[in-house]
């Protein structure tokens, strides 16, 4: 058996491949570039391009591409072989440092948001280096930024990068106040990725799974996951075998993949890696994604990474736990053993709690999407409303600080088990909040909303850059401060007092949390169309322009990409829906009523003493239950079609959520109360129990 620390990274062309591979001099020069983000001479690139290529066909690769993620959400790449011809008929495997550092891709069949025209179709791909390369399917990937003609950002990685950079330059300038040796800052990602394993076998005779990723239709059967048994539970030999081997290749990428677990639902797992830096984490999570999906259908599995694949089980979800760290390896939001003296921990706890309250905004709009609409509010899920939560040991530091009173220290007990055999061990200071959409974690914040699907980059742009706004503020009034010890205390009161509204410990599926969050002014975006129409609010505008991770152009492009992504992937669905219903299911109903018709006139052709109740009932049932459903399909159906009159993306966002998906709702209502009525033998798609329990 092959050891871990063997093959781990063995397909990544990281710094002791470089070490090995490069002279010292470029080596140092790139390491150098890298951390001051100067441009690349190209001297060094062709010498880096070389060394890339020889350790690349070693290890069997033929072809390169720039591994880029456009406004998809998934990654995109174009593979080009390393052979150039030599004359004769003969050729080379040739890459040099232009092909490295410089693709070029078109551009024109990718989301741009009406940043530039169809037939303007020229893009650039430009290597990141402070993302290893590596090899996937024998194919050397180098991870890239993805930007137009004009230099506007195409891609998710752009703006996080451009992000990761605003927070180290505002970060640095408060951190220099502290006396700080730290050179650079940078924010750490660890992203859990929540995912269902369903049979191949069942997957392919649901369309609705294979066109949405979600089931539209399904009664649920009578075991879900009341009993709480999945969750944590004894592994089952099948999915075991498929994290074994997922395990392994993304080891073998580089992916700190670490912790693995069945979820609350049936047939839902987890994975969890160790934290990383921001961007890297961003590209290790999307190739955990493309390997979930890869590695179950050779186990004869189907992943399904849909926020909310089963209605009335738990949606999966991707906990983004960030934090921000010191090239020196200082935690900037540990605690430490008493917080309450700890200054600078309390000036950059303070900047994230103003970020998180000022921007609620945008990170919900930032986890927006149809299928998080479904998943949000319950069954482990976060609600809409965007709080934070402290924990009891904190939130009482704060109220100590706000008003001026001392402050006792919180002794950590013994957790006492009742075992005497056990021993005792120091009892946490608060405890966890598992309806908390921002929640700090002991020297982290885990922001809890993302959807499985979602790329992670999204939301870490945002919390980077509100962030850095805050600390843009700090800075500005403490390096102009005559007294600095007397400002910053003044300066941390006062953030607690204005932004204690977002601090919230209690659990966020109470109903009264609803009106206590309005009355406390925060935001309740129930669902994307109302979160989105909110993107190109003026302050939004403002902070990402200032801090220039977008520009205003490129925030417009996003506010259409968005909206149109959310009206195509609804368009899908009820689509599918119509096709479902009109072909397969009311067909099916149909046929089955007769059945049971032509089963009661036989009866009474025999005898008419016996009794034909259950017939009879049924086919009542069934008719009242086709007619309506009839009836739903079709004003569902003029809906669908309706939506082309609609110009605007908005505009059809809102026909989306006010009318489609509420007469999806109703049809989905009566499909399958009739699922109950109708027999298992001729339904037309596999039930939701064998979906859900399916893999033994």
């Amino acid at each position: 058996m092959e050891k871990v620390t063997e093959i781990f990274a063995s397909n990544v062309f990281n710094d002791d491949v470089m070490r090995k591979m490069l002279s010292k001099e470029v080596y140092d020069a790139l390491q150098w570039t890298t951390k001051h983000g100067h441009r690349l001479d190209i001297s060094i690139a062709n010498e880096i391009a070389s060394a890339m290529k020889e350790w690349a066909i070693e290890k069997g690769a033929t072809h390169y591409t720039h591994w880029f993620q456009p406004m998809t959400g998934i990654t995109a790449e174009k593979h080009d072989s390393f052979i150039s011809p030599s004359g004769e008929g003969k050729i080379i495997m040739d890459f040099s440092g232009k092909e490295l550092i410089k693709g070029e891709s078109d551009a024109s069949s990718f989301p741009n948001g009406g940043l530039r025209a169809t037939f303007e179709a020229r893009g650039y791909t430009a290597w990141d280096p402070t993302s290893y390369a590596f090899i996937k399917d024998g194919v050397l990937c180098i991870p890239t930024a993805f930007c137009s003609f004009g230099g506007q950002a195409l891609d998710k990685k752009t703006p996080l990068l451009r992000s990761m950079e605003a927070i180290n330059r505002q970060a640095m300038r408060v951190l220099k106040l502290f006396g700080s040796d730290a050179s650079s800052v940078k924010t750490t990602v660890g992203p859990e990725q929540e995912y269902f394993l369903i049979p191949k076998e069942l997957f392919d005779k649901r369309k609705d799974l294979i066109y949405t990723g979600r089931t539209l239709f399904g009664a649920m059967p009578s075991k879900g996951q009341e009993l709480d048994d999945h969750y944590f539970g004894s592994i089952k030999p099948r999915v075991h075998a498929f994290m074994k081997d997922l395990d392994k290749e993304l080891w073998k990428l580089g992916v700190y993949a670490k912790t693995e677990h069945n979820e609350a639902a049936p047939a839902q797992h987890e994975l969890a890696p160790i934290f990383t830096t921001a961007n890297i984490a961003v590209d290790h999570n999307q190739l955990t994604m493309e390997m979930m999906q890869k590695i179950a259908r050779e186990h004869d599995l189907e992943c399904l990474l849909h926020e909310k694949p089963f209605e009335g089980v738990s949606g999966s979800g991707k906990h983004n736990n960030w934090s921000i760290t010191t090239d020196t390896g200082v935690n900037l939001l540990n605690p430490g053993e008493t917080p309450h003296e700890n200054a600078q921990f309390l000036l950059f706890l303070c900047a994230v709690i103003k970020a998180v309250h000022e921007y609620q905004g945008l990170l919900r709009i930032s986890i927006a999407s149809a299928g998080n609409d479904h998943r949000l509010g319950a069954s482990e899920a976060p609600p809409a409303i965007v709080s934070m939560f402290l924990g009891d040991e904190l939130t009482a530091i704060l109220d100590a600080i706000e008003t001026g009173t001392s402050y006792s220290t919180k002794e950590k007990e013994n957790l006492k088990v009742g075992v005497h055999t056990l021993p005792r061990f120091p009892k946490d200071t608060t405890d966890r909040n598992r309806t908390s959409p921002f929640a700090f974690t002991g020297n982290k914040f885990e922001f809890r909303m993302l959807g499985a699907s979602q790329s992670v980059s999204d939301s870490n742009i945002v919390i980077n850059t509100a962030v850095a706004e805050s600390l843009r503020q700090f800075a500005d009034r403490l390096e102009n401060a005559t007294d600095f010890e007397s400002e910053l205390n003044l300066l941390i009161r006062e953030t607690i007092k204005k932004h204690k509204a977002i601090i919230f410990n209690g659990n966020g599926y109470d109903d009264k949390w609803v009106n206590e969050a309005q009355n406390r002014g925060l935001k309740n975006y129930r669902t994307t169309p109302e979160a989105v129409s909110h993107y190109l609010d003026k302050e939004n505008v403002e902070l990402f322009t200032l801090h220039k991770v977008f520009s205003a152009e490129e925030m417009e492009s996003r506010f259409e990409i968005m909206l149109d992504n959310y009206n195509k992937l609804i368009n899908i669905e009820s689509r599918t829906m119509v096709n479902m219903v009109r072909k397969d299911i009311l067909p099916c109903v149909s046929a089955y009523s007769k059945v049971l018709a032509d089963t009661a006139i036989s009866k009474k052709t025999l005898s008419k003493k016996i009794d034909c109740t259950y017939e009879e009932e049924n086919v009542n049932r069934i008719s009242v239950l086709l007619n309506s459903a009839n009836m739903l399909l079709e004003e569902l159906w003029v809906a669908v079609e309706s939506m082309k009159a609609i110009k605007d993306n908005k505009q059809r966002a809102y026909h989306c959520k006010d009318v489609i998906l509420p007469l999806m709702a109703k049809l989905r209502d009566d499909i399958d109360e009739l699922e109950t009525i109708v027999s298992s033998d001729v339904w037309p798609y596999p039930s939701i129990g064998e979906l859900l329990f399916g893999v033994r």
